[in-house]
């Protein structure tokens, strides 16, 4: 049985992610911010923690906990998004947290916590089409563009310092789906998004390098 930690899986995406593995006979790990999260989640191998991943002292207490275990995926979802103001409407404490949630915890997580994932396994983060820089071409969600930006480079950056250990690193887009965070016009249904975000990964494992994934399982340009 593979199994895969999947950080803020309270809802949304990260819910549908979890219940999708479990559907396809995964061990699944999953992080939440409140305990009464997934307890009618689907029949499955399902093991739950409460972890905020911007509390240091909670990611180093998590890491010691699973120290001795084997992750064929570790996926990191968590994040925010912001009021789409234009950047120089962007209150400073409002940027901070952005970047604190959506870019240096999950990297910081990742950092911790890679060495439970073997050479052949997969470390993704949940990303956003509006992270490409070079797509770039309407403006707009600016603040939350910038830390999905800074999200894909910090780790591309892991990738290539790791590089030697191996490893698949995957900064996937989701599309625009129908989710508390991307609004009742979204595109897609959550049931649109996710099994194709999961058959990309499992597509893409053992591959090794870095690559930025659409749900679809095109490549986007960083």
């Amino acid at each position: 049985m593979k199994t895969i930690l999947i950080v803020g899986a309270s809802r949304g995406l990260g819910r549908a992610l979890a219940e999708e593995h479990l559907s396809r006979g995964w061990h699944v790990i999953a992080t939440v911010r409140d305990p009464a999260a997934l307890r009618d989640a689907p029949p499955g191998k399902l093991e739950v923690h409460t972890l905020d991943v911007t509390d240091w002292a909670g990611v180093d207490a998590f890491a010691r906990a699973l120290k001795d275990r084997r992750l064929d995926v570790l996926f990191v979802n968590a994040g925010i998004a912001d009021d789409k103001r234009p950047i120089g409407e962007v209150q400073p404490d409002v940027f901070a947290r952005l970047m604190l949630t959506n870019a240096l915890a999950p990297l910081h997580l990742i950092d911790r916590m890679v060495h439970l994932v073997p050479r052949e396994g997969t470390v993704a983060v949940m990303s956003s089409g509006l992270g490409s820089v070079a797509g770039n071409g309407t403006g707009g969600w600016e603040a939350y563009r910038m830390s999905k930006a800074a999200l894909n480079t910090g780790l591309k950056s892991i990738a290539a310092r790791r590089a030697a250990e191996g490893r698949t690193y995957i900064a996937t887009a989701p599309g625009w789906v129908r989710t508390e965070m991307g609004g009742e016009e979204a595109a897609l249904s959550i049931e649109q998004s996710i099994p194709r975000v999961t058959d990309m990964l499992e597509k893409r494992a053992g591959a090794g390098g870095v690559a930025y994934v659409n749900y679809d399982g095109k490549d986007l340009p960083w």
